[in-house]
């Protein structure tokens, strides 16, 4: 059997009532969690500007932060766009980037589809970010530091899987969506801090959706996709730097979103500046840094995450998301860090610009470049008397199960993000109806849910 093939017996043996109370947990927190970035994302300009390109027409699918519906496969590109537009999605170590971005988008439209039950959406959940974790097992870190945008890339056969698991397809046929998915697999870093890159996903739920449906109807592609000599190993990695073992070796025990995990993002930006701003913020609770009497800030993260974030006069507020030196400046001057931050010409402030001067960023001199212990971050604080504090973290607060983010947390969270498109009520309903996902007896009636009122349109309309 090829990889695919045995990847797809794989996924075909999931079953809700075999998941462990901690992946069906973790699977709720996440399904939370993405659905209240995406209520915040849907109106950013990139998810606009899709939305509109898009021919116009109706379907069955919601279009999140309206109470428009679509074509599943229109509605896969919107939201999914949506879901990445704040860079505040969840991460993944195992990854290298957003696992539930991809996924969920396309799982929201197939569901409406063919009605499905909230048990058979979180299995199909857990076995798309099974797949697309293990896969990424297999190719980290060198894909990840060769340029290829994971979350997109990888990301490509966790919606591919979710929706053939959601759809019953045959294993063989699963086979077949995850080979077309090989093909559709695309995202280079190099647009990291554009509108491109929620684009990425945005496409990434699209295709795999698509790859799903395409293999139902009978398309066909090659199940030696991955390990073929001009297949996606050799053509992404290349020769020696892979090991698909690791798709296979010790599949679901545990299962990835249970160990090692989610991570849920506390900050509006890019999860590599996390760590060293909670660094930050650890040493301002405990001493006064008024600007004034600081001299100098230095950070110091993993070379791996430096790499996209050594940005010290970013150009626009998306590019601020990626730059840790104004991402520190924000948690130094107001601590905190809100989505306000990068709206408008707010990236502009002169405080934070002059805050920024002061702040040096550097790898990390005892994290070595190849391990793949890259969550933690060091600060140094020096005042204008010589005196300097310091503090080292080894992985931001929300960062696996071991560091949650505390509960009360996760729904403030939500409740912020939500209410950007719903009314308070709406928003309080919708986060009982998603903690009870387990229970619900019809997708639809959770999309409806997620649907913005139609009064509160027309207000804002007004």
């Amino acid at each position: 059997m090829t990889l695919l093939e045995q990847i797809a017996e794989n996924i075909a043996a999931i079953h809700f009532d075999e998941l462990p109370p901690a992946a069906i947990e973790a699977a709720k927190r996440a399904v939370l969690d993405t659905v209240g970035v995406t209520l915040a994302g849907a109106g950013e300009p990139c998810a606009r500007i899709v939305a509109q390109t898009l021919a116009s027409g109706v379907g069955e699918c919601l279009v999140f932060g309206s109470d428009r519906r679509i074509g599943p496969l229109d509605a896969a590109l919107v939201n999914g766009t949506a879901a990445h537009a704040l860079d505040f999605d969840d991460v993944s170590n195992s990854l290298g980037g957003h696992p539930s971005a991809p996924i969920l988008p396309a799982l929201f439209a197939l569901a409406e589809m063919r009605n499905s039950t909230g048990r058979e959406f979180i299995a199909a959940f857990v076995a798309g970010f099974e797949t697309e974790t293990r896969i990424a097992r297999a190719v980290h870190f060198h894909h990840y530091e060769k340029g290829w945008h994971p979350t997109a890339t990888l990301g490509v056969f966790g919606a591919a899987a979710s929706c053939s698991h959601l759809m019953r397809l045959k294993p063989a046929e699963t086979a077949q969506a995850l080979a077309i998915a090989a093909s559709l697999a695309s995202g280079i870093k190099a647009n990291f801090g554009t509108m491109t890159k929620p684009l990425h996903v945005g496409h990434t739920a699209r295709d795999g959706l698509f790859a799903a449906l395409l293999a139902e109807g009978g398309f066909t592609a090659n199940p030696g996709a991955l390990e073929h000599k001009q297949g996606f190993l050799m053509v992404f990695n290349g020769a020696g730097n892979f090991d698909a073992d690791k798709m296979l070796k010790d599949w679901g025990q545990p299962y990835d979103i249970v160990r090692p995990g989610i991570g849920v993002k506390q900050h509006p930006c890019c999860g590599s500046t996390h760590p060293a701003v909670d660094a930050l913020l650890a040493l301002r609770a405990k001493c006064d840094l008024a600007p004034e009497r600081v001299a100098r800030i230095d950070s110091w993260t993993h070379p791996r995450r430096l790499a996209h974030t050594d940005r010290p006069d970013p150009q626009s507020g998306l590019d601020a998301k990626f730059s840790v030196q104004y991402c520190l400046a924000r948690a130094w001057l107001a601590g905190q860090i809100v989505l306000e931050d990068f709206e408008d010409d707010n990236w502009r402030d002169p405080a934070t610009r002059a805050a920024m001067q002061k702040i040096h960023a550097a790898p990390h001199p005892d994290m070595k470049p190849d391990s793949a212990e890259a969550l933690g971050a060091e600060i140094r604080i020096t005042f204008d008397d010589g005196r300097v504090i310091a503090e080292t973290i080894g992985a931001a607060l929300g960062r696996g199960p071991d560091n949650p983010l505390p509960a009360e947390a996760l729904a403030a969270k939500f409740a912020n993000c939500a209410a950007r498109a719903l009314p308070p009520q709406a928003v309080s309903r919708l986060e009982r109806v998603l903690l009870a996902l387990d229970a619900a007896p019809s997708l639809r009636e959770v999309t409806a849910a997620i649907a913005v009122p139609p009064p509160v349109l027309r207000a804002a309309r007004a």
